[in-house]
């Protein structure tokens, strides 16, 4: 069984330590858990993972955010993986710091990865892990806020959440989607 991990972001030094590359960061830290690397492929950084007789396909964007869907799409086609075989992990204002959500579908919460994501492959049923950054900004710096970089009382947390986000991604493969939100989305 083959699955794609696509964790969202922007490419560049600027984007590396933000809140909204948290997708890119997840990833990196499953790869150095698992000493693998990301190869510059179509539409993004490509890594290729087994677990449990799984496969999983990582893959890190290069459209930026705004157009994701295009190296999603290229990829679920490529890789010929059925889209209940993805998991896309993105950062959310909505979840306090370090809340981890896992849905099997939804609206795109105005997330514009997730957006472009749903319109180019014309539906939303696909799971998404969302990764809480909070909403501790004053009114009209949403975007200073999200593309800032993590605190350092953050920073000393995220290694955690990787581990439990790593953990989530194992279990998505493994047990499916339904079991997974049962087991992550209680804790």
């Amino acid at each position: 069984m083959k699955y794609l991990i696509a964790g969202l972001g922007n490419i560049g030094p600027e984007y590396k330590n933000t809140r909204h590359n948290i997708g890119f960061q997840i990833l990196d830290a499953l790869a150095e858990a698992s000493n693998i690397s990301f190869s510059d492929k179509r539409y993004g950084f490509v890594a290729e993972y087994k677990y449990k007789a799984r496969t999983f396909i990582l893959l890190k964007p290069t459209t930026y955010m705004n157009l994701s869907g295009r190296a999603v799409n290229y990829w679920l086609q490529q890789e010929k993986i059925d889209i209940q075989n993805m998991l896309v992990l993105v950062d959310d204002l909505a979840l306090p710091f370090g809340t981890l959500r896992v849905r099997a579908k939804g609206g795109a919460g105005g997330h514009n990865g997730l957006e472009n994501i749903n319109q180019v492959l014309g539906r939303n049923d696909y799971a998404r892990l969302r990764f809480g950054i909070g909403d501790d900004f004053r009114k009209g710096f949403q975007v200073d806020y999200v593309l800032g970089e993590w605190s350092k009382e953050e920073q000393k947390e995220l290694p955690f959440k990787f581990n439990d986000c790593i953990d989530i991604i194992h279990s998505f493969g493994t047990v499916g989607i339904d079991r997974t939100m049962n087991i992550f989305n209680t804790k």
